[in-house]
């Protein structure tokens, strides 16, 4: 029986086979495709499932584990994203028995969990100096966080807590920065990529940096006292950009909390998120 980690994105799906013994991935099998999120959903199930179709090569004898953005009925398989900037066509879908039927495969073969806990499921597998008691946070299109307790990586769905005058995730986030910079200059940008790509010697992209620092240092100390936590995590398009935050991150963090808590940048990038869901049927 083959074993398939996916990783869903507010743009993208990502799958790759998965050796079930040490949870790596097996060469060769990875596949990648772009996905328009605001598709009707028999298109995006279908692209979802052209990918996966991919990576199985034929077989049928499959368990396939999602790392699926939130908010997200992980049991049941039900999309629960409305208003999100991703998948609101999905909202109160069965996704599980949609996708199943478009792959023909029994229900059961498909288990669904948080992108962040899956993210951070697969960094502790592979990362062993990552303190057990740990907490996870990915920044990319919204905002995903999750925690380790007895070796098992949970959904702190922390995104909407309120935050200034909305939630984080409108303050942490891709789309926080597309709508900063449009609101200060004018002018749009896709997302962060092309916002360091294309301005990362200007005054607005150090600015824009130091508000998001400041932001995410917020949540992060907030997440770390609610969960006693020793350390964190960072993953997501934006950690890619670290460069631009991650010390004046630490620093605030030190200020706030008294003392240093380790910040490890994901070592697996994306492929976390893919051992995380596979680990789902270990």
């Amino acid at each position: 029986m083959k074993l398939i980690g996916v990783d869903i994105g507010g743009s993208h799906i990502t799958a790759a086979q998965v050796n079930r013994e040490n949870l790596e991935l097996i060469a060769g099998t990875y596949q990648r495709d772009k996905i328009d999120a605001d598709e009707n959903a028999f298109v995006i199930i279908k692209a979802w499932a052209k990918v996966i179709k991919r990576c199985a090569d034929g077989e049928k004898d499959l368990q396939i584990g999602i790392a699926m953005p939130g908010p997200f009925d992980y049991e049941n398989g039900i999309s629960l994203m409305k208003n999100q900037g991703k998948y609101d066509n999905l909202y109160q879908l069965d996704v599980k028995a949609m996708l199943a039927e478009e792959l023909q495969l029994a229900t059961k073969q498909i288990k669904f969990n948080n992108d962040a806990a899956c993210f951070l499921q697969g960094e502790i597998f592979n990362v062993g100096k990552i303190a057990v008691n740990s907490v996870g946070v990915t920044l990319g299109t919204g905002l995903g966080s999750a925690f380790i307790r007895n070796g098992k990586s949970y959904d702190a769905d922390l995104w909407n807590t309120p935050f200034k005058e909305s939630i984080m995730e409108e303050y942490i986030s891709s789309r926080w920065f597309v709508a900063e910079f449009y609101a200060r200059t004018g002018k749009p940008i896709k997302d962060v990529k092309q916002l360091v790509e294309e301005h990362a010697g200007e005054a607005i992209t150090r600015d824009l940096f130091k508000d998001f620092a400041d932001n995410l240092s917020q949540f992060l100390s907030y997440f770390i006292k609610l969960k006693d936590a020793e350390c964190v995590v960072l993953g997501g398009n934006i950690a890619k950009a670290n460069a631009f935050f991650l010390a004046d991150v630490k620093q605030a963090l030190l200020k706030d909390l008294g003392k240093e808590i380790p910040l490890y940048l994901s070592a697996l990038g994306e492929e976390a998120a893919l051992i995380g869901g596979a680990s789902l049927f270990r």
